[in-house]
């Protein structure tokens, strides 16, 4: 996601805080995106007069929803790559209530596989707090932490040791909030690292030195990361002339409307205006989803909601096209104090939903009184005042929405959690009501509020109804087998995939490669277009697989002789679509021949950054053992899905999955030092990897995509039947079937010498992977594709740059070197290359774009 597509929209032309700042004397100073982040506003707090109003928050001023989330996704994107990707899988995201609740969550999207805890200023009964604070300068300052994991602080809820704690507020002033949750923290929870995010520093000269004395005083390193800096100069006496200004504008407007009130009445009695209808949408919020980060939130939580999003959004955008008269289409998605983040995702669903039909805004409700002035130099032009409708702990009081009133909304979509769908909500002075003046239709959604297994039992007075634990569906979809789908003969392998193979998903390559390298799209969202090879290029795989079937052969009964001495005695085969899937059947294949054993084998998809096919595993879990699961590939590159699987089944078991999988993969060739269970570490041509479906079954790659795969689907694949004459899948497996008599004696010696040996990773690969990317000026090690099948990937998948072959590799590049000059992409000869070949995709890639001096990229 590039920084300028979420750009956002200034509020007024005039800065909206022209209006203080000229009266106070009030001074905002810094960067120049400062003032269209920030503007001003008043408030009666006898700590700090003036509020700080951010443009992209989402808070106080109405922005679009894509721009709000895209403000803390990007942040959480910096974090990222300043932790790195594996050391930001150890992560964990704490926002603070109120106001940065949905912040926090987004940050959390933007690292990706950090779960995620809000404090909230709601206690829950039953529910023990795990800490809490206090925020000096706010209207009310407790802060409780209620995680249902009580080592979700610790370390992330994976019971390793304590994880980088990410702290996230809207603002980072004088620090002395996130500071004082630090230590209090840090005494609990000891760990080496902390991460500062906000969306700007503003602290003054004299709090800027407090950070680095801190972090030496906690024996721990401390970062920030901000969107913008500056500070706020404020002259002396600024709080009681603030105070004072504030106390004159509200006796000022009380003035006016008591006027107006008298002049109505004077006139006679005034028809009343009939009120917008109210219709309450139902949204099937997806089972055991929180509806926020109260009690934590993890990658899986997200995985799930991302998935039942446009769903949702399609519900509320048919409800608005039932509104009588025209079309709405300026449309305001309002949330309830904390509960931001949920109804932020649900307005961004809604924009894609309606498109260019409708302008969508998101905001909030809040807790915290301002002032309202309507000048356009100022932040907050309306407000409208109801009272509290979720029986809070401190008791009944007013409840705020500003910059509602008078913006002109044709429709209002407020979204509340079931302990706040209260008689409060719907009385005459209530928030529906006072919406309801001010916009032509008010849909509510309510979603369930998520309350953890620990609390309170339902029937305890002030005690919301718990939202159901995620229940398994009643019946788990079943695999796909040959020869409905996939040319495989059905004992070959079950496929733990949905059938999508009349849904159009193929892409331009050039098209998909900018698409994915913009951020504009993931590589599993769509498919690249099946390479149908040249009659030269069939010819060379027929001849790569005549040469090499006894070296995959010896390869193949290796791995699968090691896999029964380790995990048998009746292992049962998950192969990892679509590479390893050949693989699966071949070591089927071999139990079979040698030793009369029948093996249960299943392919299942896992997408890198996505993680595994949660569903696929339960259903493995729901037949089998998960001990016995044994996950195998193809070959490993530089070791990507290696610790993507692992990540994925601590995630899955921590977000409440079935234990006892193993992470551990088993592959034909480990030719980057990844894993322990192999067949070789030899980089040699595995004639698989010459070619797409026709060598596997005709299926394609697998599909992750949220409007296609659902919560409790298998992802998707297609199974291109129109193949059937190019299809060589059977041909591959019988030609190294064939030779498995041939190679026993060498398979007993090598299987019996690998037991033996010390075959712990070296993760040799990927450190000349990270060697590579900066040499030839690419950063980024997904853009490095090392290995004789990886490489191929790259010629045949993606938008190559060159191709590094380590010098004197022979036949095994054959079909490399052929691909490289039919595509036009140079292959350089190299040394020191532990690699028989390395495939780069191009960088920065556009469809202009060239890049062909062979060091750095041509162009920005």
């Amino acid at each position: 996601m590039s920084e300028r597509a979420t750009r956002e929209e200034t509020v007024d032309v005039v800065w909206s805080g022209s209006w203080v700042a000229e009266r106070l004397g009030v001074a905002l100073e810094g960067d120049g995106e400062l003032q269209e982040l920030l503007g001003l506003a008043l408030r009666r707090n006898p700590k700090r007069a003036h509020l700080l109003v951010s443009n992209v928050l989402g808070k106080h001023v109405p922005q679009r929803p894509s721009v709000v989330h895209g403000a803390g996704f990007e942040l959480g994107e910096r974090v990222r790559a300043l932790l790195g990707a594996q050391e930001a899988r150890r992560a964990v995201v704490l926002g603070y209530a109120e106001t940065a609740t949905g912040l926090g969550h987004a940050v959390a999207d933007g690292l990706r596989d950090a779960p995620y805890l809000h404090s909230t200023r709601r206690p829950v009964a039953g529910v023990e707090q795990a800490g809490g604070f206090e925020e000096s300068h706010s209207h009310a300052t407790s802060h409780l932490l209620l995680p249902e994991d009580r080592d979700l602080l610790a370390s992330g809820g994976t019971g390793a040791d304590a994880s980088v704690l990410v702290l996230v507020d809207d603002e980072f002033s004088t620090g002395n909030t996130v500071l004082n949750t630090i230590r209090a923290l840090h005494a609990l929870h000891p760990r080496e690292r902390y991460v500062i995010v906000a969306l700007v520093d503003m602290r003054s000269a004299g709090d800027r030195d407090r950070l680095t004395v801190f972090a030496a005083e906690i024996g721990a390193r401390v970062d920030l990361v901000t969107r913008s800096t500056g500070t706020v100069a404020l002259p002396d006496g600024v709080l009681e002339r603030g105070q004072a200004l504030v106390a004159a504008q509200e006796a000022e407007q009380a003035g006016r409307a008591e006027k107006a009130e008298k002049a109505e009445e004077a006139a006679g009695a005034v028809e009343d205006v009939d009120s917008a209808p109210v219709t309450r949408v139902h949204l099937d919020w997806p089972a055991g989803v929180p509806d926020g980060g109260r009690h934590g939130f993890t990658p899986a939580h997200r995985a799930a909601l991302e998935a039942a999003l446009p769903a949702m959004a399609d519900r509320i955008a048919a409800e608005l096209g039932d509104v009588a008269g025209p079309a709405p289409r300026h449309v305001l998605v309002l949330g309830f104090e904390e509960l931001m983040y949920a109804p932020l995702r649900l307005g961004t669903a809604l924009e894609a939903a309606l498109g260019a039909d409708a302008e969508v805004r998101y905001s909030t409700t809040t807790r915290s009184p301002v002032l309202a002035v309507d000048d356009p130099g100022y932040a907050i032009r309306t407000r409208l005042v109801f009272p509290a409708h979720d029986d809070p702990a401190d008791g009944p009081g007013d409840r705020y929405a500003y910059n509602v009133a008078g913006a002109g909304f044709d429709a209002v979509v407020a979204v509340v959690d079931s302990t706040a769908d209260t008689p409060e909500l719907h009385a005459p002075d209530g928030l529906l009501a006072r919406l309801a003046e001010h916009t032509g239709h008010v849909l509510l959604a309510v979603l369930p509020s998520y309350v953890p297994a620990t609390a309170a039992p339902t029937g305890v007075p002030g005690t919301p109804t718990p939202a159901p634990e995620r229940q398994e569906p009643a019946v788990l979809p079943e695999p796909l087998r040959g020869p409905d789908f996939s040319s495989y003969a059905p004992q070959d392998v079950g496929w733990l995939l949905q059938d999508l193979s009349d849904t159009e998903l193929e892409a331009p390559t050039e098209e998909r490669e900018e698409a994915i390298q913009s951020g504009g799209a993931h590589y599993a969202e769509s498919l690249p277009v099946e390479y149908q090879p040249s009659a030269e290029y069939q010819a060379l795989f027929t001849a790569a697989l005549e040469a090499s079937a006894a070296r995959i052969a010896r390869a193949v009964g290796t791995v699968t002789e090691t896999v029964l001495a380790e995990r048998g005695p009746r292992p049962v085969l998950v192969s990892l679509a679509r590479a390893g899937t050949p693989v699966g059947v071949l070591m089927r294949r071999w139990a079979q021949h040698r030793h009369g054993l029948d093996l249960p084998h299943y392919a299942i998809s896992i997408v890198r950054g996505r993680g595994i096919d949660a569903t696929a595993l339960r259903w493995l879990a729901a037949h089998h053992d998960p001990a016995d699961v044994v996950f195998v590939d193809g070959w490993t590159g530089k070791g990507a899905i290696t610790r993507e699987l692992a990540a994925a089944i601590t995630e899955f078991e921590a977000s409440g999955g079935p234990a006892g999988f193993d992470p551990e993969i088993s592959v034909l060739a480990d030719p980057g030092g990844c894993v322990r269970t192999y067949g070789t570490r030899e980089d040699f041509l595995i004639p698989s990897a010459c070619l797409n479906s026709t060598v596997s079954g005709l299926i394609s790659r697998t599909v992750l995509r949220a409007d296609l795969v659902g919560p409790d689907d298998f992802h998707g694949g297609k199974f291109y039947r129109e193949l059937a004459d190019s299809d060589v899948s059977g041909l591959f497996l019988d030609t190294i079937a064939a030779r498995f008599d041939e190679v026993a004696g060498q398979v007993e010696a090598a299987a019996k010498e690998l037991l033996a040996a010390d075959r712990a990773p070296t993760w040799e690969g990927w450190a000349a992977v990270e060697r590579i990317s900066e040499e030839y000026g690419i950063h980024d090690v997904n853009l490095v594709k090392p290995g004789v099948g990886e490489t191929t990937r790259v010629l045949l998948r993606r938008v190559p740059w060159k191709i590094l072959a380590k010098r004197g590799a022979g036949a095994d590049l054959e079909h490399i070197r052929l691909l490289a000059e039919q595509r036009g992409v140079p292959v350089e000869e190299v040394d020191d290359l532990p690699y028989s070949c390395v495939g780069l995709i191009h960088p920065r890639f556009t469809r202009g774009a060239t890049g062909a001096d062979g060091k750095a990229v041509q162009g920005a």
